[in-house]
């Protein structure tokens, strides 16, 4: 737990001013709340004595006054400078109040807003085994509700538990001070009230660390429709997903209301505990003012004594509720500090290689398993060279691990066991921006991001002239349908690219990825939405215009493949044959079963 405490407190960071301020400021405003009633009781104490009651006595501060020049005949002077005082010392109160306020509303957003960046940046920096050690939706919860959580009990912690146990203990001091052994039934009530107090958190705190992993799974089902809705749509199964969702939510739900059951006990217990001290001290202090006739408890003591009284029994409320919602955020703060201290499985070299000289590659006995834990391994003993400007296609069933092969290359994974070199150099020596820069990349699902055409294009080079996105365009059979919208390279892309046709997201990726005059670039399965013909235009125009760069194309379609230097057939995580198109119809049996069933009418058809 203070492991924690320790390293989410670097998060402060600039706002540190701002977090001392507050606790500062809180406890100048306890003292001038808690001296109001003292000298409230002093005035109706004086007031009592102008009367002339037969025993009354004299307030305590009285010299004081007279001290100023006021004679004591002139009792409204004497009130005068009585409520001036009290006045002063609620403006002083609201003041610092307000300002501890400002500096808590400063500190705990602030402090929120570097936690939330170190979480982004901290998962930003993950390579690909740890992102499947965390689930999207249960990071995205991390960055959300357990930040809020996090917040609002920093928040608490540099105020509220600052004023409850100080309006407490001052409370405290100035009860006995006034009541004397009136004040003694805080000690009979107090006890009472914190058992109460402590057997509620016990019982709602189980519940409270129950519910985030639930909350995983709400955020889990609201982004798996979300993303999926056209699909959802098209089967009509959104009565079935609502009810996946009614079921995480009423779980959510469930588990809150039995918290929240339990925490409203605090309130019945509260005002019973007031009620008692109200009672007591209404009873027995009217016995002593009337028995003894002011003289060892006044009226001006009796009303402080109660106000007190309140006061302590409110302290030790917001003590419960800070203790309720400190205890539910350490939850959330150990799931933060999951990520934040999770180590990255890829880190740079201490004296990294900054150039990648060409795009040779070379697979030397590699096996390559997606955990420690895996009892399988996704690739086994694969051997590998490919000469830099080379064209290979890789085909395979699905998953024999075809995408693995290639994601070894920048660095998404590291190896298990071998080793995997670019440009002579195993990949593990390179800097991974270096290494990544000199790797082009078009994945299996497509990812455009809502800005204009040219925003997308940039992702590939963000200096790129308008030339050089056109041309990369025209390379990937992309600058036709572009020209085509009004605003031309201006057109806006929505989230997700959902106002483009799979066939068009695709050729925009990989003119995205040409954009990085890649040493490497990886097409995987990136044509699948593109007509025969497209994707025959794509492959001729890179084959001319990027003779140098090695071209890896991951494909079902053997036209996509049968002109490439080297086709390799994977199966089980196994390279079950390598060579030419024309030499593996006539000796490898995966191969020729795929091009016989293709070739028989059963192949390519316009998917755009």
């Amino acid at each position: 737990m203070f492991a924690n405490i320790k390293r989410l407190s670097k998060c402060i960071g600039e706002y540190k001013t701002s977090s001392i301020l507050s606790p500062l400021l809180v406890a100048f405003e306890v003292i001038m709340e808690c001296l109001i009633p003292f000298l409230t009781a002093d005035l109706i104490t004086f007031i009592e004595y102008t009367n002339k009651t037969e025993g009354a006595s004299r307030p305590q501060l009285i010299n004081l006054i007279l001290s100023l020049g006021i004679e004591e005949s002139n009792h409204i002077g004497i009130i005068a400078v009585y409520c001036s005082v009290l006045v002063v010392l609620a403006v002083l109160s609201l003041l610092f109040g307000a300002l501890a306020g400002i500096h808590c509303a400063k500190a705990s957003c602030g402090f929120a807003k570097n936690l939330r960046k170190e979480l982004y940046e901290s998962s930003s920096n993950f390579s690909f085994e740890n992102i499947d050690k965390f689930s999207t939706s249960s990071l995205v919860t991390r960055l959300t509700t357990d930040v809020t959580n996090v917040q609002q009990s920093f928040m608490m912690i540099i105020r509220t538990a600052i004023r409850s146990p100080l309006m407490f203990i001052v409370s405290v001091v100035l009860a006995f001070i006034r009541g004397g052994v009136m004040a003694l039934v805080f000690v009979v009530v107090i006890p009472i009230l914190l058992f109460g107090l402590i057997m509620i958190a016990k019982k709602a705190m189980p519940i409270f660390r129950k519910v985030f992993k639930k909350y995983d799974t709400l955020n889990a089902s609201v982004q798996e429709n979300v993303h999926g809705m056209r699909v959802v749509k098209s089967f009509v199964r959104e009565e079935h997903e609502t009810e996946k969702f009614e079921k995480a939510s009423g779980d959510v739900a469930g588990d809150f209301v039995r918290a929240e059951k339990i925490l409203a006990f605090n309130n019945p217990i509260m005002q019973l505990c007031m009620y008692i001290v109200m009672v007591s001290v209404c009873l027995f202090g009217s016995y002593l003012i009337i028995s003894t006739n002011g003289q060892s408890f006044a009226v001006g003591d009796f009303t402080a004594t109660l106000t007190y009284g309140m006061q302590i029994l409110m302290s030790l409320m917001m003590l419960s509720m800070i203790f309720v919602m400190t205890t539910m955020s350490m939850e959330s703060a150990n799931r933060i500090c999951e990520v934040l201290e999770e180590k990255t499985t890829i880190e740079n070299p201490e004296n990294p290689i900054m150039t990648v000289e060409n795009g040779d590659i070379e697979y030397s006995n590699v096996s390559f398993k997606y955990s420690q834990r895996a009892e399988k391994f996704a690739l086994k003993d694969i051997n590998l060279s490919i000469k830099s400007g080379q064209t290979v296609g890789i085909i395979g069933g699905t998953g024999s691990s075809k995408s693995t092969l290639i994601q070894l290359l920048p660095r998404l994974y590291d190896v298990t066991v071998g080793s995997v070199k670019v440009g002579g150099h195993d990949v593990r020596e390179y800097d991974i921006e270096a290494l990544r820069d000199a790797v082009g990349i078009v994945l299996q699902k497509n990812v455009l991001f809502s800005g204009t055409i040219k925003d997308n294009l940039r992702w590939g080079n963000e200096n790129a002239t308008d030339e050089e996105m056109e041309r990369a365009c025209i390379l990937s059979q992309a600058h036709d349908f572009i020209v085509s919208f009004p605003d031309g390279y201006d057109h806006y892309v929505e989230q997700g690219g959902t106002n483009l046709s799979g066939g068009q997201k695709q050729r925009l990726c990989i003119a995205r990825a040409l954009l990085k005059k890649p040493k490497i670039l990886i097409l995987d399965d990136s044509t699948s939405a593109v007509d025969t013909r497209t994707d025959a235009f794509i492959r001729k125009a890179m084959s001319e215009e990027i003779p140098n760069t090695t071209k890896i194309i991951i494909a079902q379609r053997i036209s996509s493949v049968q002109d490439a230097d080297m086709i390799i057939i994977l199966d089980d995580g196994k390279i079950n044959g390598l060579g030419t198109h024309e030499y593996l119809v006539e000796n490898n049996e995966i191969y020729k079963e795929i091009f016989v069933s293709q070739t028989k009418g059963k192949g390519d058809s316009d998917n755009e």
